[in-house]
This record gives structure tokens, sequence and C-alpha cells, in this order.
């Protein structure tokens, strides 16, 4: 990419997508094709179509996506599927109409299967059944990485895909009903501190282990694929560790300096056992995450402590 080439990102006001936009102008660049969703409804075939046409853009980051914890993803299980395969058709289509250099789409771990190996390696993609609770969204971000890979094959586009692990930063969802476990557990933590609770319940067990990636981390690994990196399949983006939820909640209670005690919901859905990706591709070509997990929650503790939530 060069400094003046055209780059567009979708979903540019979400977590992903304003980390890379943040990413970018550090960097230098400028040249930057941005719209809400109110300004262009990616769901809608003729409008994306219309806006390649007359933008012609250089360079996709394609991080636009209907998203959401356990609760969400289980309960609109038709929204899920349908608006995450029409956003990715018509954008990734278009990019290869549009003859774009190059497009990068961004998925999800949750394409890997439930009981899939540990660390997760690309390769596990579509060797068993998927976790239930979020299987539409992961059927979505499948067949996205191969339309991606379909393209390559049959037009030659330089259409690449990535699968972040669980992500945490600037711009994240604190709604209780439909975020993910990190911002929902920080929530809960202020919210308890502020109001002198005894206690802070968090979902399941406690034992399930996940791995967490600041989205500025993201960030650097996707405009340093961007540049480097031109294959087909895809490539895992994530620290390499992981941490059980209990120890998380410990872990999110200190840096909030809350004094009471954590309890665990067993009612509740557990989710995925483990999610640990395996870096080893992307360590191989040189990038490594540098943000530690008590740093990076720190950062953001910092930025939303004071927030008002209604």
């Amino acid at each position: 990419m060069n400094l003046n080439d055209k780059i567009y990102i979708a979903g540019h006001r979400g977590m992903v997508g304003s980390a890379i936009l943040r990413k970018l102008r550090a960097e230098g660049y400028t040249n930057f094709v941005l719209r809400t969703s109110s300004e262009l409804d990616l769901k809608d075939q003729q409008a994306v179509a219309d806006f390649f046409a007359q933008e012609k853009p250089d360079y996709v980051f394609l991080a636009a996506a209907k998203v959401g914890g356990i609760v969400a993803n289980n309960t609109f299980r038709a929204d899920f599927i349908y608006e995450n395969l029409m956003i990715q058709n018509n954008v990734i289509h278009q990019a290869y109409v549009n003859k774009v250099n190059k497009l990068m789409f961004l998925g999800s771990s949750c394409i890997y299967p439930k009981m899939a190996l540990q660390p997760l390696k690309e390769e596990y993609m579509l060797t068993g059944e998927l976790e239930p609770t979020n299987e539409p969204y992961a059927i979505a971000k499948i067949a996205g990485i191969k339309m991606c890979d379909g393209y390559r094959s049959q037009y030659g586009a330089n259409f690449i895909s990535v699968m972040p692990t669980n992500l945490y930063g600037p711009n994240d969802n604190y709604d209780l009903n439909n975020s993910h476990v990190l911002p929902a557990m920080l929530r809960k933590f202020i919210t308890a501190k502020r109001n002198g609770d005894a206690s802070v319940t968090i979902w399941g067990t406690g034992s399930p282990k996940r791995e967490f990636l600041h989205a500025d981390d993201l960030a650097e690994a996707c405009v340093f694929l961007m540049e480097n990196y031109n294959e087909s399949g895809l490539v895992n983006i994530g620290v390499g560790e992981d941490i059980s939820i209990l120890d998380l909640a410990i872990l999110v209670k200190k840096i909030v300096g809350f004094e009471g005690e954590i309890f665990t919901d067993t009612s509740k859905p557990d989710g995925t056992p483990r999610k640990l990706m395996d870096v080893s591709k992307l360590n191989g070509f040189g990038w490594k995450a540098k943000t530690s997990l008590e740093e990076g929650i720190q950062k953001v503790y910092d930025e939303i402590k004071d927030t008002v939530w209604q």
C-alpha cells in the first residue's frame, strides 16, 4: 500500500475498524473512504455496487459485521447468518467487479469446531461440529473465507482472510445483553464498585479458557498482513496465551479495585470449553502481539471507568 492509495474500511466505527483506521492514520495514510451504516447499508446489493463503482477504492478492509455474545448469537440466529452473508457477499463481489488491488476479510475464532484440538491451527476449520450457540455466525464467516479463496482461485483476486481471537479495546460494546465476556465483565465490576455491591456474579462455571487481544495489536497485525501476506486460506491473529474466565474475573476485579466476592452462576452456559489460537503462522511472518492482558485491560479501564451506562 502507498500512502496516497484510497482505502475503504467497512465498519470503521466498530472496535476493529476504528483500530485499523487509527493505525493507518498513525502510519501516514490519508486517503480514506468511509461510510456509516446509515449512509451505506452493506446488506443492500445495489447500494454497495453503486458505492464501489463511484469510489473505486484501491484497498478494502472488511471489518463490518453483525456481532454479539452468546445470548445475541443464540437468540437472533436468522439475523446473524442472513446479515453477515449479505454484507460480505456484496462487499467481496464488488471488490472483484471494481478491480480492488487487495481485500482483507476479518473473521472470528468461532469458525473452529467446538471440540477442536488446542491450540487452534488454521487447518482445523471444517474438521468438526461448531459450537451450537454461535453456529449461524460461524457459518457466515466460513463462507466469507471460502468466498475470498474462490475469487482468488477463479479470478486471481488478491483477497485474504484473517481470524482474530477475542478482542477488547476502544469502541467496544458494553451492552450486557449482547456484549462479549471481557467488556461485560468490566461493566459489571465497575458498576458493582460504584454501587458498593458485596459481590459480582459471572456466567457459567468460570472454567472455560479464552485468549484476549487488544484491538490496537489486531490493527497492527492487519496492516502488517495487508502489506506482507498474499495467499489463500486464513491467518490466525492472537497472542498465543489464554486465561480461565474465573482468573480473568479476578484480574478485572484487581484492576477495577472491587472489594467484594466473585460468584459463578452455573445455570448459565459456558460456551466453548477453550479457544486458544495457534499463532505460529503469523509469528513465522515476523509479527507478535505486544500488549499484555493486564496492561491492555488497565488501558481500557482508564478509558471507560467514568462511563454512565443506561
